[in-house]
C-alpha cells in the first residue's frame, strides 16, 4: 500500500512538472539546461514559501498596530481573568479562614465553659480532704458509697460596689472560682426587712449589662466550606465537648445528692448523741456571723452561661454551707472514748444505780470505766480546760469547755497533766486513771453536760461508733 501511494505521488509529480529544457544560444553555440520534476517541485515550493513570507511581512507591516492592539487586548483579558480568579481564591480563603476562626472561638468557648464547670465540680469534690482534716480524719459511715464533700465560700461585693464585680473565692489556698454579684439592695440599719426598689435605674443597669454580654455576630459558612475536613473535625470536637459539658450538670446534681447524704449522716450523729439536729447547728452558726444580705439568685458563675448548671451549683452550694456548719458543730461534740476499750470496762452506767457506799438507790450523772492504775485518759473532743484540780467527791478532776454549752468532766484521776486555760485537740491526754475522791477502786468517772445539765455519755459514745 505504501508503494502504491509513492507511485501515485511520483506519477502526479511527473504529470504536474514534466521535464523541461531551457536553451541558451551564445556565440553560435547552443546550451540547454534540463529541469526535472523534482527540481521544479523544489523551486515551486521555495517560491511559494518566499511569496508567503513576503505576504506575511507585508500584512504585518500594514496591520502592525491592529495586531499589537489585538494582542494587548487578549493579554489584558487573560490578566483580568487571572486577577478575578485570584480574587475569588482570596475571598474563598478569607471566608474559610473566618469560618475556622469562628469554629475555633466556638470550640474555645465550649472548652472554657467545660473547664470552668470542671473546676467547680473539682472544688466540691476536693473539699472531702478538707472536711476530713476538719473532722480530725474521720468520716461518717453510711450504707451507700462514701460521700465526697466540697466547699465554696462566696464573698459578696460591698454595698457601694458597682454591679458585675469579679469576686474571687479563696479557701485555704484552694483554687478560686470567680463569681459575679449583681448590685445588692441597700442594707437596712435595723432588723426590719429591706424595701424592694425597682425602677429606671435597674432597667438602665440591665440595658448596659446586655450591651456588654450580647454575643458577637458570626459570619455564615458556605455549604462548600462546611464540608472542609478541618471544620468538620473541629465541629465534631466541639459537639463532643458540648455533650461532656451538659453531663456536668448531672454530675453537679449527683454532687448535691452526695452532699445531702453527708448532711443527713451528720444530722443522725447529732441526733444519736441526744442533741437537737436543728437547734444545735443553728446555735453554732449563730456565733459570730453577719454581713449584708445578697440573694443567692443574684450570684452567677463567671464563664458559665448554663442556667441549669448554675441553679444546680446554687443548690449544691446551699447544701454545702449546711454541711460545713454541721462539720463545725460535730467538731465540738464529744463523740470519743475517754479511755482505751482494750484496757477499761464499763463498771457503772448513767442514771439510777445502787450507791457503792450507802447501798441505796441514787442517781449517777456519768459513766465509770474501770481499768489499770495510771492508764491514759484523753479528751473526747477539742476544747479549753476550765478546771484542773481537786474537787470533792470527784477527786482529781479535769473539766473541758467544748463551746456552745457542751462540757465534759474526767474524775478520780491519779495525776492531772493539763492546766486551766490550755486548748486541747481531740485525743489529748488530760491525766491518768486513779482512785481519788469518793471512789472504791481505780476507775475514771466521765460526764457530759449540755447547758449545765448532765446528759447520758452513752448516747455520745454510741454516735461516735458510727464515725470511723
Amino acid at each position: 500500500m505504501t508503494e502504491t501511494l509513492l507511485q501515485r505521488v511520483w506519477t502526479w509529480l511527473h504529470e504536474t512538472f514534466p521535464e523541461r529544457q531551457i536553451y541558451i544560444r551564445s556565440d553560435g553555440r547552443v546550451q540547454f539546461f534540463t529541469f526535472g520534476p523534482s527540481l521544479q517541485a523544489s523551486l515551486a515550493g521555495l517560491t511559494l514559501i518566499f511569496l508567503g513570507w513576503v505576504a506575511f511581512a507585508t500584512v504585518n507591516v500594514i496591520f502592525k498596530d491592529r495586531i499589537i492592539a489585538a494582542t494587548d487586548h487578549r493579554y489584558q483579558k487573560m490578566q483580568s481573568a487571572y486577577e478575578n480568579r485570584m480574587s475569588d481564591l482570596q475571598l474563598s480563603y478569607d471566608e474559610l479562614n473566618g469560618a475556622l476562626m469562628v469554629a475555633e472561638d466556638r470550640f474555645k468557648a465550649t472548652a472554657d465553659t467545660l473547664t470552668a464547670k470542671q473546676n467547680v465540680i473539682s472544688g466540691f469534690l476536693s473539699r472531702q480532704a478538707e472536711a476530713n482534716a476538719a473532722m480530725g480524719g474521720m468520716r461518717v459511715a453510711a450504707r451507700s458509697q462514701p460521700t465526697s464533700y466540697g466547699s465554696v465560700s462566696v464573698e459578696s461585693a460591698p454595698v457601694d460596689a458597682a454591679p458585675e464585680t469579679d469576686i474571687a473565692i479563696e479557701e485555704d489556698g484552694a483554687s478560686a472560682l470567680p463569681m459575679m454579684a449583681e448590685l445588692p439592695a441597700p442594707q437596712p440599719r435595723t432588723g426590719q426587712a429591706p424595701v424592694q426598689t425597682k425602677g429606671l435605674i435597674k432597667r438602665a443597669l440591665d440595658t448596659v449589662r446586655g450591651l456588654f454580654t450580647s454575643p458577637a455576630p458570626t459570619r455564615p459558612v458556605s455549604a462548600a466550606h462546611a464540608d472542609h475536613p478541618a471544620l468538620k473535625s473541629l465541629a465534631e470536637q466541639t459537639a463532643r465537648l458540648a455533650r461532656i459539658e451538659r453531663s456536668d450538670t448531672i454530675l453537679m446534681a449527683k454532687t448535691e445528692s452526695a452532699l445531702r447524704q453527708g448532711v443527713g449522716n451528720l444530722r443522725n450523729v447529732i441526733r444519736t448523741s441526744g442533741l437537737h439536729p436543728e437547734q444545735f447547728p443553728r446555735r453554732v452558726a449563730a456565733s459570730g456571723t453577719g454581713g449584708p444580705e445578697i440573694p443567692l439568685e443574684n450570684l452567677r458563675l463567671e464563664g458559665i452561661a448554663d442556667k441549669n448548671f448554675t441553679q444546680a451549683y446554687r443548690r449544691a452550694a446551699t447544701v454545702l454551707a449546711e454541711l460545713d456548719n454541721l462539720i463545725t458543730a460535730v467538731r465540738h461534740v464529744p463523740l470519743g472514748m475517754p479511755v482505751s476499750d482494750a484496757q477499761f470496762d464499763r463498771s457503772s452506767g448513767f442514771g439510777a444505780r445502787v450507791d457503792p457506799f450507802t447501798r441505796r438507790y441514787a442517781f449517777h450523772p456519768g459513766l465509770d470505766f474501770a481499768g489499770p492504775y495510771g492508764a491514759r485518759v484523753v479528751a473526747t473532743a477539742s476544747g479549753t480546760v476550765t478546771f484542773a484540780g481537786y474537787r470533792g467527791a470527784y477527786g482529781n478532776m479535769v473539766e473541758i469547755d467544748h463551746r456552745f454549752g457542751i462540757h465534759t468532766r474526767y474524775g478520780h484521776l491519779s495525776r492531772i497533766t493539763v492546766r486551766p486555760g490550755a486548748r486541747l485537740p481531740k485525743g489529748s491526754e488530760v491525766g491518768h486513771a486513779g482512785s481519788t475522791g469518793r471512789s472504791t477502786g481505780t476507775h475514771v468517772h466521765y460526764e457530759v453536760l449540755y447547758d449545765d445539765k448532765v446528759r447520758n455519755p452513752s448516747s455520745f459514745i454510741k454516735a461516735g461508733r458510727n464515725v470511723l
